[in-house]
């Protein structure tokens, strides 16, 4: 299949949300879990959402990670219409612009780590030659190559986070979307982890991040506060 690249110029924000809505059914219940977002972001840009549980966090990454389809509303990726397209198209376009970090790291239990960064890069087909010399470099930028032949399970919290890390990055992803990346970790490793995601965004990845910390907070360009399916408020961080 034939990559969704544009070939015209680049548009400013590599997300434009448009009255997104989120509907979930249970029976006879229906839940409101985004009640219409107006969003966009800038390539380049770091932002945090924030809110208590529930307010759907959660759910607006699943969403601008092509992982579930809204109820309602358009969304923009890179300039295309991302309803628009065919399953396949959006898997196609998630896995070439796309990385996910998660709080609970979904590394594979009996795969080492060499082998766990090395799987995006062999779903998207990339030669072996490439693979090794992508996975040694990320390897290297996260400082764990020392641990390359070890299961996840012999690794510490941080140490896996920087796995997860190093996953999402390897096939040069264009966004990188992060939840609850420090949720799990004690406070050293936390940090370690904010360093690498604001390193990475000072080279210029974008950074959609959901956590509940305000120090990690501090790391992003603009905060996004959501409640009950709804951005109340918005602030810039005019000090980075």
């Amino acid at each position: 299949m034939k990559s969704l690249h544009l070939l015209r110029k680049e548009p400013k924000n590599m997300i434009v949300a448009k009255g997104l809505k989120k509907v979930f059914q249970s029976q006879d219940v229906e839940t409101i879990a985004l009640a219409g977002i107006d969003l966009h972001v800038e390539q380049g840009d770091f932002m945090a959402v924030m809110g208590p549980s529930g307010c759907g966090k959660s759910t607006l990454l699943n969403l601008l990670g092509m992982i579930d389809e809204p109820s309602e509303g358009q969304y923009f990726f890179r300039g295309i219409d991302v309803g628009t397209l065919s399953q396949k198209q959006k898997t196609l376009l998630r896995k070439e612009n796309i990385g996910f970090v998660f709080q609970n790291f979904n590394l594979i239990d009996d795969l080492s780590i060499w082998e766990n960064i090395e799987l995006p890069l062999i779903y998207l087909g990339i030669k072996r030659k490439e693979r090794k010399k992508r996975v040694a470099r990320v390897i290297d930028q996260m400082e764990i190559s020392h641990r390359k032949d070890l299961l996840p399970i012999q690794l510490s919290g941080g140490q896996q986070q920087r796995v997860a890390v190093a996953r999402a990055i390897v096939a040069g992803p264009k966004l990188l979307l992060a939840d609850e990346p420090t949720g799990n970790l004690d406070s050293l490793h936390g940090e370690q982890v904010m360093s690498i995601l604001n390193q990475l965004n000072q080279e210029g990845m974008t950074i959609v991040m959901v956590t509940h910390s305000q120090h990690d907070a501090s790391y992003s360009r603009r905060v996004v506060h959501l409640f009950d399916g709804q951005i109340i408020n918005e602030n810039i961080n005019h000090s980075l």
